[in-house]
């Protein structure tokens, strides 16, 4: 699959901290921007704080309306959809940008395209079927995990690892994108020479919550290393799953390509004990600092991520691209468009895309992106992952969730 790539250098959160004057004036309109709370996805409300830090909070005469959607989504479903739809009761409000697109995001957004079609609705990371989501929203954009589905085990193959381990549970495992990832996974794990394994974690809404997840992974891990070897590569596909998973890889052994996610702030500052106080918003600084503490505990060239949090990205990278779209600078569905909102708070960073194919009907969907960066390996530096020309036959990999019409 060939994938178009964008050069971009702007700004960082630093600077935009420091932004005077026009930033901060009276706003002639509102975007309401939806996230998960610091527990369940922190890089996505930090985009948040991104946006409310150069556009100003509603509030104070601010752009920015923020709020999380519950921690318990699965079972809190009409919470969700009730914020979603609350957010046009404001007459100034003129766009939605929602990520993650929980459950609930769907039957939020046609509740705010009954009371208000002129707010424009844009959904990151959906786990509603893209074929469902996609026909609600103007947007939809997601890290790629088609391609992703053959870079990941790749990149795990380039590193010296025999047997990839992919963990999940039910709840992700009846979300259309993220069963196909894993289908991809597997088919390209055989077809790389290496041992594909799937094993089940608990998931983190349930009643066990993010305390007792992760308290099993720090448990399973090193039994896991023990069992398969320590050129084992590990793929989690739950946020709060990573950071246990990184400290015991580091502590036992294993590789870890990347996150779900990928995210430099994902997992590893708590896994190592970092503190990046210091280096808040600053990327390459926080790339730098989590480099130095992964090869002093002799993880180089077995630990990777992206050299931006994709989750603080999506955030803050949709809501600009739909300040663009308001203030007619930008079209919704171009790429290059997209790339330039996204290029923003990621400088020198370069941004592949391409647009959404359904594997069981054949449909391209125009309206939903899929991004990546290269993959980064502390202590080994970038991996051209991004670059690949993925086989053709992995687009075609169903997940087995829906039938071929």
């Amino acid at each position: 699959m060939k994938t178009r790539l964008a050069a971009l250098a702007p700004l960082t959160l630093a600077v935009l901290l420091a932004l005077p004057g026009p930033a901060r004036a009276a706003a002639r309109y509102h975007i309401g921007v939806i996230t998960g709370t610091v527990s369940q996805s922190e890089d996505d409300l930090r985009g948040a704080e991104a946006l409310i830090a150069e556009y100003g909070d509603v509030k104070g005469g601010g752009m920015i309306q923020h709020l999380t959607y519950p921690d318990n989504f699965m079972t809190e479903q009409e919470t969700t959809i009730s914020q979603i739809a609350s957010l046009a009761n404001d007459p100034l409000m003129k766009a939605i940008v929602m990520n993650q697109a929980v459950p609930g995001a769907t039957e939020g957004f046609r509740r705010v395209r009954e009371a208000r079609p002129d707010i424009l609705l844009l959904a990151g990371v959906p786990q509603e079927d893209p074929l469902v989501i996609s026909s609600v929203a103007d947007l939809v954009m997601r890290n790629d995990f088609v391609s992703a589905g053959y870079r990941v085990v790749w990149t795990a193959k380039q590193l010296g690892a025999r047997t990839f381990v992919h963990i999940s549970f039910p709840r992700h495992m009846s979300v259309e994108t993220l069963t196909r990832r894993r289908m991809i996974m597997e088919q390209a794990a055989r077809d790389l020479g290496l041992t594909f394994v799937f094993e089940t974690a608990p998931d983190p809404t349930s009643d066990v919550g993010v305390v007792g997840a992760q308290q099993f992974m720090l448990e399973k891990v090193p039994q896991w290393v023990r069992k398969y070897g320590k050129e084992t590569a590990f793929y989690a596909t739950n946020d709060a799953h990573t950071e246990p998973l990184i400290k015991q890889v580091v502590e036992h052994g294993g590789i870890f390509v990347e996150a779900s996610l990928p995210s430099p702030l994902l997992g590893y500052p708590g896994a190592l004990g970092i503190d990046l106080k210091a280096e808040k918003g600053n990327f390459p600084a926080i790339l730098k600092k989590v480099e130095a503490a992964v090869v002093k505990k002799g993880g180089t060239g077995r630990l990777g991520t992206w050299a931006y949090s994709f989750g603080y990205c999506a955030t803050a990278g949709m809501g600009q691209h739909a300040i663009n779209v308001l203030d007619g600078k930008s079209k919704m569905t171009s790429m290059t468009d997209l790339f330039q909102a996204f290029g923003k708070y990621t400088p020198g960073s370069r941004w592949g895309g391409a647009w959404y194919v359904d594997a069981s009907t054949g449909v391209r969907l125009k309206n939903f992106a899929l991004l990546l960066q290269d993959t980064y390996v502390f202590g080994r530096g970038f991996m051209k992952s991004a670059e690949i020309d993925v086989p053709e036959k992995y687009l075609k990999i169903q997940s087995g969730l829906r039938k071929r019409p």
